[in-house]
């Protein structure tokens, strides 16, 4: 079976996505395929692994986890059965405190960070639909960076609500309500990464 084979029109579960067996990366939302880009770009694997290994030193010891794509985060509204759960996401790193939520498949249930690297062309998605979902489940921090502007946005959970923060740039650092004490210079994540070469 190819991507192609499958109409995008349809509303399809997890129970679908598990059987795919396609090279085609995607993401179910509400029921709905998004393809993936091919492959992150060298810079967009940059950024996730400068944002990624602060995170993973800071967990040493700790009870939270942290992940990074691909892997799949389970979004159930009720159910947690496989026909019953239509969005599975594919965070650029996520980090899970309650550790029963983790399996052999990824993460079922919201995780308690969620960060997005925006590459060209998915911006929409990713800032409307992901932003949606991930409020509506829960997630008590996403954060979205936009490598051509340098740029980050946290996005805190308060009473059920995103409350983002001012945009942040070089010379800003990052703080967390999900991990007390943790601290990340903005200017560390684009060290050495152009815009011009996104």
């Amino acid at each position: 079976m190819q991507l192609s084979d499958l109409d995008l029109n349809k509303t399809y579960t997890y129970a679908d996505y598990y059987k795919w067996q396609f090279d085609d990366r995607v993401e179910l939302i509400n029921g709905k395929i998004y393809k993936l880009t091919p492959g992150p770009s060298s810079i967009h694997q940059e950024l996730s692994g400068n944002m990624y290994n602060p995170i993973k030193n800071y967990l040493q010891g700790k009870e939270c986890k942290v992940y990074y794509a691909p892997f799949d985060v389970r979004l159930p509204k009720k159910d947690i059965d496989d026909k019953s759960i239509f969005t599975v996401l594919q965070p650029d790193i996520c980090v899970v405190c309650d550790i029963e939520k983790i399996d052999r498949r990824g993460c079922i249930g919201a995780p308690d960070i969620v960060v997005e690297v925006l590459s060209p062309g998915n911006n929409s998605k990713e800032v409307k639909k992901k932003y949606d979902v991930y409020e509506e489940a829960g997630v008590k921090e996403y954060w979205i960076v936009s490598p051509q502007n340098q740029t980050i946005i946290i996005n805190t959970l308060i009473d059920g609500k995103y409350n983002p923060s001012r945009l942040m740039t070089t010379g800003d650092i990052i703080t967390s309500t999900v991990l007390p004490g943790f601290t990340l210079d903005i200017s560390e994540i684009f060290k050495d990464i152009s815009i011009f070469d996104y």
